[in-house]
């Protein structure tokens, strides 16, 4: 048993290595004139250890992708883990994990919005988002008359809209900061709010 634990570790840790070298040559140049030479000499392995788990560097980018969104979902669905029914009133910032899982994966983040090669990520994220939305929460107020594909769409942009932001100013905010803003921002209502207009004739 203990060997099959050693041997567990020793792959994830090449793995690591592997997307680690991955995201610093993409930093760097275009994926597609990345080889996978480049990966492995940045990572310190063999060809061969490569090969064992890829067989081609797509097949890495992709399952670094998948590990990804398999953190998203996790970070998101935290504030109501195990809960059968959730009040938004009652949601306070340290359950909001999202910007965590942002945090923890942020040379990632940063790719998805500066580089080319990752525009089609983007979608994919707030395509996750919208799903979660849609999926696990359901407004059963009687008197919300909003579209759910609608309100799922705005508010998985509205949370890319905020990562996208954090990102571009070189996450100068903690994460910690970040999940109090979101939170603050779902509690405003701006039902009663009087806003000051500032449009010249």
């Amino acid at each position: 048993m203990s060997n099959n634990i050693h041997l567990d570790r020793r792959i994830a840790k090449s793995k690591q290595a592997l997307k680690d070298a991955l995201i610093s040559l993409m930093q760097k140049k275009d994926f597609k004139e990345i080889t996978i030479k480049e990966i492995v000499q940045l990572a310190d392995l063999n060809r061969g250890t490569f090969y064992k788990h890829y067989q081609y560097k797509e097949d890495l980018l992709e399952e670094m992708m998948d590990d990804v969104i398999a953190n998203l979902i996790l970070s998101y669905r935290e504030p109501y883990k195990n809960k059968e029914t959730f009040e938004v009133k009652e949601l306070t910032s340290s359950t909001i994990k999202i910007f965590d899982h942002v945090d923890k994966y942020k040379e990632f983040y940063t790719l998805v919005v500066q580089s080319n090669a990752m525009l089609g990520f983007q979608s994919k994220i707030c395509d996750v988002l919208k799903e979660l939305v849609l999926h696990d929460l359901y407004d059963h107020r009687p008197e919300i008359n909003i579209a759910p594909n609608l309100h799922a769409s705005f508010q998985a942009y509205a949370i890319f809209g905020m990562i996208v932001e954090w990102i571009q100013q070189g996450f100068k905010y903690s994460s910690t900061y970040m999940a109090e803003q979101l939170l603050a921002i779902i509690k405003y209502s701006q039902v009663n709010a009087v806003v000051k207009l500032h449009i010249k004739e």
